[in-house]
């Protein structure tokens, strides 16, 4: 049996604010551990479960934050960027049996510690087929499409109750409450580390391969802040403006659909500005 994590880091133990999650700062260095310290317990849980392998997949921001030398030493880790499913690379082998979700977040527009979708800000607000998504559902479709579940999910309160959503059969671990997007009622490292290890323990009996959802074609909408950003998204082939803020498209797959949101966010960010965005 073989586990996935994808490790985010807004949702990890502690963190609340942006200097916890930027590379380079003190604040980071110091977290860096906490996030750490969740992943390796998820790692540890899911041994226990009995799974055979535990591969994870860093998936926030350069995807170098996670400290290797700090974890259980039969965990594989994909570090560095640029990946063909990004979040979850990995999953398209066909040899992974379940998807962890540590230290993930709510999505653009919505409450909840660090939310955002991809893009730290800028976009607003991100629709898969009509229904407002997270990164948790983006890419809980996206592993759906290779007939693998999503078994554990940790961040705060509210992304714990975004993914019985989207993965209701998940075990959840709610390692801080969100008081506002930049603060958090926390539990220690300690404490945290012991839930989700328990939790991922658990875990491992959801971890049965179904047969691969096809629920496609699949049309996403994404709103940002400035009316130019919509502009400059649409030199991604099949990006059209459906108004000022707003841009939409329709794939065959979430599998497409998902390296377009990439181009798109990538595009993006090379259009703002240091003080107007």
């Amino acid at each position: 049996m073989k586990i996935l994590i994808s490790a985010d880091m807004e949702g990890a133990t502690g963190v609340t604010w942006p200097a916890d999650v930027l590379p380079g700062t003190p604040q980071w260095e110091r977290c860096r551990g906490m996030f750490t310290s969740d992943v390796n317990a998820a790692v540890l849980g899911f041994h226990d479960g009995g799974a055979d392998r535990v591969l994870i997949n860093e998936a926030h921001w350069t995807m170098r934050n996670l400290l290797l030398e700090k974890l259980d030493a039969r965990a594989e880790m994909i570090t560095g960027r640029h990946k063909s499913l990004s979040m979850v690379e990995g999953v398209q082998h066909g040899d992974v049996d379940g998807v962890a979700f540590v230290g993930y977040h709510t999505g653009a527009g919505a409450e909840g510690v660090l939310a955002h979708t991809y893009l730290a800000n800028s976009l607003t607000g991100v629709w898969l087929d009509g229904l407002r998504a997270s990164e948790g559902v983006l890419n809980a479709h996206v592993v759906a499409e290779y007939g693998v579940p999503v078994i554990l999910v940790t961040g705060d309160d509210l992304t714990c109750a975004d993914a019985a959503g989207y993965a209701p059969d998940a075990r959840t671990v709610a390692v801080k409450d969100h008081v506002s997007r930049y603060a958090a009622l926390c539990r220690t490292p300690a404490r945290t580390a012991a839930d989700i290890r328990a939790a991922a323990t658990e875990a491992v009996k959801l971890a049965v391969r179904h047969e691969p959802v096809r629920g496609g074609p699949h049309t996403m909408e994404v709103e940002f802040d400035a009316e130019h950003l919509s502009m400059a998204a649409t030199v991604v082939p099949g990006v059209e403006r459906t108004g000022e803020r707003r841009i939409a498209y329709t794939s065959a797959t979430m599998y497409e659909a998902i390296r377009t949101f990439k181009a798109v966010t990538t595009v993006v960010s090379a259009a703002l500005e240091e003080q107007y965005g």
